[in-house]
This record gives structure tokens, sequence and C-alpha cells, in this order.
């Protein structure tokens, strides 16, 4: 027990084998002691920054997208065709969000985002590359000197979709850059954003044409086991379901690159989102390319450069994950230090399988509600360790103080059930070492001849 300002303030005993507390030399790199948060004022905002006003905007251009882009690919499908087609591209949606949700694990970002991000993808881009597409073939077909239709196609998908679609689609991760930039910790926040809006985006996609394949189908009487439809679906949601969220993740990537840079580097905070749009743009114009000229030029472009890009794509994604468990366990101990948490917190919040032990443990102990209050704290907490981590990088937020203490507010009313649950969780996944007592008897010496 030690006195501070008047007041007695216990500190937790560092249990042994998690390392020793940090040392602040500068008092102003020290968290605040943990004292009952009281809340701020409520501050009425101006009458264009009222959250209910931005919420009405959005929805209401989402839901314009949406019923105009339905109208359009039921007048070129009809209604069969936008049945049958909507079924068999809502079978991968699915599997791609689950496998972006897997790898937001550590710092999950808010569900209106992703929602935003989907429903963009789904209804603005395609809207947006539907009208521009159109325009664009009759102005090929007419205004430029093509020698063969093929030609015109190869002009059509390899050069204009390809710009008209990845720029469509990065509108809605610059959205959020601009007006919700502290989201943005780390690539895989712009990673997990792209995949999410091309995934809707492709869905939309995938009914337009599996909708007009059944069409066509029905028309000309084609059946057997490589009927348009057959062909159609293996083509696009068995054999390249993730070509979309690949092309869109390097805009993304370049966008969450930019979101790091410190407030002096204008020019590459500029550019590096250019230069993730530019690589979008070449890895789709060449994807359309190679559909449009063969089948050895088709599968060359599948082996040989989208295989391999997924699979650095996912093990960059994979890594940035694990940088963000590091940023836990390196700056959280301030907090310890200070009293916020208990020693082995920092230790239990770096670790998922620690995390979920956590959960698991307050959800047989409490209940579900537990179980949410443990995941609530540890968005906290990580958010928090995020949060100092981007000020030791010379690049406070803005509001720092006003997220730090709302942060700290939030744990502060969960830690009674995730702190013990943490505490376990922590010595069950990476239990202390004691100091063996008596200390170990030398190694047994042969006899001397």
């Amino acid at each position: 027990m030690e006195e501070d300002g008047g007041q007695l303030m216990s500190r937790p005993r560092e249990p042994e084998g998690f390392g020793p507390r940090p040392v602040y030399d500068d008092a102003r790199t020290r968290p605040a002691e943990p004292v009952e948060p009281a809340a701020p004022p409520p501050a009425r905002p101006r009458f264009w920054r009222r959250r209910g006003l931005r919420l009405g905007a959005v929805a209401t251009v989402l839901t314009l997208a949406g019923v105009a882009i339905l109208a359009l690919v039921w007048w070129e499908t009809g209604t069969h065709g936008m049945l049958v087609g909507g079924g068999l591209a809502l079978l991968p949606v699915p599997l791609l969000i689950a496998g972006f949700l897997w790898l937001d694990r550590v710092a999950p970002g808010p569900w209106r985002y992703r929602i935003f991000a989907f429903s963009w993808g789904a209804f603005v881009s395609t809207l947006v590359a539907m009208l521009a597409n159109t325009f664009a073939a009759r102005w090929i077909a007419t205004g430029l000197p093509t020698s063969s239709s093929r030609e015109a196609d190869l002009w059509g998908m390899a050069v204009v979709a390809p710009v008209v679609e990845e720029s469509a689609k990065a509108a809605a991760i610059l959205l959020l850059f601009l007006f919700r930039r502290h989201y943005f910790s780390g690539l895989v926040d712009g990673l997990v954003l792209a995949g999410i809006t091309a995934t809707g985006f492709a869905f939309t996609e995938n009914i337009l044409y599996l909708g007009r394949a059944y069409d066509e189908e029905q028309a000309f009487g084609d059946s057997g086991p490589l009927a348009t439809v057959t062909v159609t679906f293996v083509a696009r949601v068995v054999f390249s379901p993730f070509a979309h969220p690949l092309f869109t993740a390097m805009a993304g990537i370049g966008i969450a690159l930019a979101a790091l840079t410190y407030p002096h580097q204008r020019i590459r905070r500029v550019l590096l989102p250019v230069a993730g749009l530019l690589m979008a743009i070449v890895m789709h114009g060449l994807w359309n390319g190679s559909a449009v000229m063969n089948g050895y030029a088709f599968l060359g472009a599948y082996t040989f450069v989208m295989v391999p890009v997924f699979g650095l794509l996912v093990w960059l994604a994979v890594w940035s994950r694990g940088g963000k468990l590091r940023t836990v366990r390196t700056h959280l101990p301030a907090y310890a230090h200070a009293g916020w948490l208990v020693p082995a917190e920092p230790v239990a919040l770096s670790s998922l399988r620690a995390r979920k032990i956590a959960r698991t443990l307050a959800a047989h102990a409490h209940g579900d509600d537990a179980r949410r209050a443990v995941a609530a704290y540890e968005r906290s907490a990580t958010s928090l360790a995020l949060l100092r981590a981007q000020a030791a990088r010379g690049r406070p937020a803005p509001d720092f103080a006003t997220r730090e203490r709302a942060l700290l507010t939030t744990m502060w009313t969960h830690k009674a059930v995730a702190q013990p649950a943490l505490t376990r969780a922590a010595y069950t996944t990476n239990p202390p070492r004691p100091h063996p007592w008596p200390p170990p008897h030398p190694p047994h010496q042969p006899p001397r001849l």
C-alpha cells in the first residue's frame, strides 16, 4: 500500500515469470492512475456533425443504389434468372466473410463499418460499374477503330472495366479513411475492409452473370454437364471466388499504409493509395485480358500470378495480425504499472488462445453476459494498446486523451469479470516458472584414476 494524494491505493504484486514492471523517466508518458472516471458532459454537435444525420444520409444513398441495382439486374436477367443467380452467388459469401473476420480477430472493427463496406460494394460500386461499362462499351463500338469484336472486348474488359470497378470499390475504403482514420491501425484493417467491399461487389456481379447464363440456357434449350450455368458457376464461384477481394486488397493496403504515415509525410500519404489502386487495376486488367485471349493465357495468369500473390497476401495478413498482438504485449504493461491492469493481463491479451480461454471461463462461471463483457474488455484493451503505440511512434491522435479515457472507462465497467478470467487464462497458457529450491546438484563427475 502506498499513499497517493491522501488516498491509499493498493498496488498489485507482480507474479513471478511475467517480467519486471517498466520504468518511466518522463512523467508525461505515465498513464493516469486508476480512479473512477467521471463521464464528460455531453457536447452538442453542430447540425451537419450529428450522428443521426450522417447515418441517415449514408442509409439513403445505399438504399437508393440498392433499389436501382436490383431493378437493373432484374431487367437483365428476369425474375427466375435473378433468383437462381442470387442463390448460387450467395454460396461463397459466408466463407469469404468468415475468412476476413478470422483475420480481424485481434482488433475487430465495428460492425457498422463492415456492413457499410459490403453494402457499398454490392450496391454503389456495381451500379457505377454497370452504368460506366455500358457507356464505355458503346463508345468503344462507335468511337474507336476496332477491327473486330474480340479487340473491342479486350479494350473494354482489360482497360475500362478494371479502372471503373476498382475505383468504385476503393471509394468505400477511402471514405472510411477520410472520416474514420483512427480505425486504421495496421495492414489488416485496410485488407479486411477491401475484402468485404469486393465480396459484396462480386456477389452482385455473380448474380448478373449467373442470371444471364440461366436466361440464355432457357432460351436456347442448352442442357448437359457443360451447361451455361454450370460453366459460369465453376469459373466464377468455384475457380476464382477470391479474384475481386485480391484485386481490391491492393488498394486497401495502400490506404492502410497511408493511414500509418507521419503528419509531415503528405506526399507519401497521397502516393501510397494511388499506388495501391494502380496495382489493383493492373492485376484486374491482367486477369480480364487473359480471360479474353485464350485458355492457356488464363491458366498461366491464374497459376503464376494470382495464386502466388494470394498466398503472399495471406502470409502478410497473418504477419500483420501477429504484429498487433506484439503491440499489445509491449504497450499494455504501462497501464499495469499504473494499476489499471493486473500484471498477467498483457500476457493473456497478447494471445488469441488465452483470450478464448478467458471468454470460456467467464461463460462457464457467469453465463453469456460475462462472456460478452470479457470480449468487450479485450477489444477495449487492444484498442488502448494500439492507440498508445500510435502515440509512441510520434503520431498521437488529436483526441488521444479523450479516447484513452473512454477506453479505460469501458474496461473499468467490465474489470470485475474480465480480470480474474484473463489472469487465470494467462497462467493456463503461460505458467510462471518457479525458481528451483534447493538448487540442483552438480552433474556427477567420474572418479579420477
